[in-house]
């Protein structure tokens, strides 16, 4: 049977889509790894390199579902999706949660270990990231093309200067930005 990886990019920014991918490779590839262990440049190579080779699927979810149903729901949502777009495979899941959703295995960090749980990972990280690019030109007093949503000092202190923008997730609480009671 073949072995599906999944991964996910976006779990923890105050802003921005949490993005899944599945990946089925139907050919290795040389060089992958977790997401984060790469550059830039090398994981927009890879993507496209992904993309060529293998079977995959991608889901997002905007702040403002993050918010409505609960980052877990997301996930288990999307994990849900991609084994049923996917198909019949061995389902692989970096971490060491499955959400409550059978039919996956879990394994600490596979992203940096098992190829296709790497490839999710580029793919995962590589969309969203292009993203919140692309949402920076809307909102550019927040800075997003350099902090994708994280939260970095000049991120949080935009949001102390400007509040919340619409793609800010507000279910997200930074005790940094609440109100002190002494």
């Amino acid at each position: 049977m073949v072995l599906c990886g999944i991964d996910e990019a976006g779990r923890g920014p105050l802003a921005g889509p949490l993005t899944i991918a599945g990946v089925i490779l139907r050919h290795p590839i040389e060089g992958l790894n977790d997401s984060k262990k790469l550059t830039e440049k090398k994981r927009e190579e890879l993507f496209e390199i992904i993309i060529q080779n293998s079977d995959y699927h991608i889901v997002r979810f905007s702040a403002a579902q993050i918010d409505e149903l609960g980052l877990s729901a997301c996930l288990a949502t999307g994990l849900r999706e991609i084994m049923s777009a996917l198909g019949e495979a061995d389902y692989l899941y970096d971490g060491n949660s499955k959400f409550g959703v059978s039919g996956l295995r879990t394994m600490v960090k596979a992203d940096a270990t098992i190829p296709e749980v790497s490839a999710a990972s580029i793919l995962a990280k590589v969309t969203r990231d292009r993203e919140m690019v692309e949402l920076a030109s809307l909102y550019p007093q927040y800075g997003f093309e350099g902090h994708k949503g994280y939260g970095s000092a000049t991120h949080i202190e935009a949001i102390r200067l400007y509040g919340h923008c619409e793609i800010h997730r507000k279910s997200f609480k930074l005790k940094s930005l609440q109100p002190s009671l002494f």
